[in-house]
């Protein structure tokens, strides 16, 4: 089942196609998201000179294609190779691939509760996708911040949770890493108990959900704090917050210790 989407695409929409027929003239193509059937004629294949359609395109691939006329009365569409650039063809076969794991989540999601797919759609993958104008990037949300994020829109508990736990078995969170080295030193009787203090509220300072500070021994007196995060800015904010926290507080207890970023 697929969410609310026009019937037809409009011009200058990116879409996706499966090759159906091969003539001179042109490829007879599939409109993958919506069930229709479209014309990339021979002078929309290549910029250059086609001297054989087939050295493009073949029967049962899958194009990027860019629309260029559509006749509704006629049920007609223009279709282009040529003008889709290699970064319009990077972006919506990402788009393409996320949207159907979302279709497949949310399935997943039915079978799992023994609930309808239509009623899933209903009563969450239409919400999810008005709020994020995107059902994958919902579900990504719900796999990094939990359940919340669907009940605070209004899907009902039962199937909020249900969805929470399918999109966070499934969806893997991306994230950057960086590091750096602490090197602390303490000469008091109960100096290494007090570097481990001083570690440890590095590694317990507040930050946001998903976001992960590591704090592990490489040979005293260095220690490596490793932060995971969904993005080097964040990941370098969290750094520096975490090991500033530690110098205070090696300082506050007498010791002292300088940190070295590690690119």
């Amino acid at each position: 089942m697929a969410l609310k989407k026009p019937e037809w695409p409009e011009v200058g929409d990116l879409v996706i196609g499966t090759v159906k027929s091969i003539t001179n003239y042109g490829a007879y193509v599939t409109l993958d998201e919506y069930g229709k059937e479209g014309l990339l004629h021979v002078s929309e294949v290549s910029t250059g000179w086609v001297r054989n359609i087939r050295s493009f395109v073949r029967e049962g691939q899958k194009l990027v294609l860019k629309v260029l006329r559509v006749n509704v009365e006629k049920r007609h569409v223009d279709l282009s190779l040529r003008r889709v650039t290699k970064r319009e063809k990077i972006e919506k076969v990402l788009s393409w691939k996320r949207d159907r794991k979302a279709e497949s989540l949310l399935r997943g999601a039915s079978e799992k509760s023994k609930i309808p797919i239509k009623e899933i759609y209903e009563k969450a993958g239409f919400k999810i996708e008005e709020s994020f104008g995107g059902l994958y990037e919902g579900l990504e949300k719900t796999a990094r911040d939990g359940v919340d994020v669907l009940l605070e829109m209004g899907v009902p508990k039962d199937i909020a949770a249900v969805i929470a736990e399918v999109a966070k078995e499934k969806i893997k969170i991306p994230t950057v890493k960086i590091r750096g080295t602490l090197e602390l030193q303490c000469t008091k009787p109960n100096g290494a108990t007090l570097i481990r203090e001083s570690l440890l509220s590095a590694q317990e300072i507040e930050k946001p959900k998903g976001t992960k500070v590591r704090v592990y021994v490489v040979a005293p007196p260095r220690y490596r704090i490793e932060v995971s995060a969904e993005d080097y800015k964040e990941a370098e904010r969290i750094l520096e917050k975490a090991t500033e926290t530690a110098l205070k507080h090696m300082a506050k207890v007498g010791g002292q210790g300088v940190f070295k970023r590690e690119k």
